[in-house]
């Protein structure tokens, strides 16, 4: 019986021992764990320190005052030549930026700018500045020249180094050539504004796109597809290039009075020169809907309208390239020049004669 109690009272201080090691280790893995959760509170809480921080910064950033800069002096630190297409997407935190950004485009806002136009004007027509009339012709050929000097007697004419123009002070018109291509219009566009002429008529060729055009018709568009690329350097791409109204019906009231049809619609302005042999750029066309396709209306327009020059366009059809050979060759522009350029420059000096005869305001509104 004594054996039998030593040994229970072996077992019980056995099991006791054993449950204060359960204990023991239990507490220690609580402790552990308390000290890994209070790692990982730390962690966790100076992380959110470090965004807080970060967002204060950027609220006390986002909140500091610009200091205002007046419109004019924005508008001369604008340079407009680095406002590429890209631009557009940048975000402009005033009015007065957004006015600043358009006003340092134009020459007369820009009086250093204005100077140099001039001087480039005077250079690059051979005329001086008080010889430009306030009615202005543009054209891509030297024919057109010669027929206005022949039309009027008291044309006189020069050779600059980049332009040829005659003027006729008893008609009160000048005629630019200007050279082919979109850049040389927008340049021309420019230039012409420190004349402040009272109207502007470019008188160009065009292919026909619509299958009813035939060469000799005339078409006298409302708009013109921006797909030179030269007008994104003056306005975003979403705004349409689109003439002066009133110079539009002037002329069209004159080519009704002689008799002559024509059709009014949207054409397109592009760069690309052989567009006739890419079938891709042919089937664009088609979709757009366009009358016809020349490369020098869109900037024309897009820079007048920027610069405040009353703007028009009558185009004659000189070349069917949709239509099986129907594109233009040396042969078939001379019989262009021979059968139609003479009524197209008449036109066009009747045209702008009658609007310096008749006085009238051609633009309503400021902007």
């Amino acid at each position: 019986m004594a054996v039998k109690g030593k040994t229970a009272k072996k077992t019980s201080k056995s099991s006791t021992s054993k449950k204060k090691t359960k204990v023991t280790k239990k507490k220690a893995a609580k402790t552990s764990s308390k000290k890994a959760s209070k790692k990982k509170s730390s962690a966790k809480s100076s992380a959110q320190s470090s965004v807080t921080a970060k967002l204060k910064k950027t609220k006390k950033a986002s909140t500091l005052k610009v200091k205002s800069t007046p419109s004019s002096e924005l508008a001369a630190s604008v340079d407009p030549y680095s406002l590429v297409r890209l631009s557009t997407k940048r975000q402009v935190n005033s009015v007065e930026e957004k006015k600043a950004r358009l006003r340092a485009r134009r020459i007369h806002w820009n009086k250093e700018k204005e100077k140099i136009a001039i001087d480039m004007l005077e250079r690059y027509t051979g005329h001086d500045i008080k010889d430009f009339q306030q009615q202005i012709i543009l054209t891509n050929f030297h024919y057109y020249i010669e027929r206005f000097n022949v039309l009027l007697d008291d044309a006189i004419y020069t050779k600059g180094s980049a332009f040829k123009a005659s003027s006729s002070k008893k008609a009160q018109v000048t005629i630019i050539e200007f050279g082919v291509g979109s850049a040389m219009a927008a340049l021309i566009g420019e230039l012409v504004s420190v004349v402040n002429p009272k109207a502007v008529l470019f008188l160009g060729l065009a292919g026909s796109v619509h299958p009813s055009l035939k060469v000799g018709d005339f078409v006298l568009p409302i708009a013109s597809i921006r797909a030179e690329g030269v007008s994104d350097h003056f306005l975003p791409p979403q705004v349409p290039a689109l003439p002066t109204f009133k110079v539009q019906k002037f002329v069209s009231q004159i080519l009704v009075e002689h008799g002559h049809d024509y059709r009014t619609g949207t054409i397109h302005s592009t760069d690309f020169r052989f567009w006739e042999f890419d079938d891709r750029f042919k089937q664009n066309l088609i979709e757009e809907r366009v009358l016809a396709v020349e490369m020098e209306t869109a900037a024309l327009f897009t820079a007048c309208f920027v610069s405040k020059v009353n703007i028009g366009a009558l185009l004659l059809i000189s070349d069917c390239p949709m239509k099986k050979g129907g594109i233009k060759t040396k042969s078939s522009a001379k019989e262009v020049f021979k059968k139609y350029t003479d009524i197209h420059i008449e036109l066009g000096i009747e045209a702008m004669a009658d609007i310096a005869e008749r006085g009238e305001k051609v633009r309503h509104y400021n902007w």
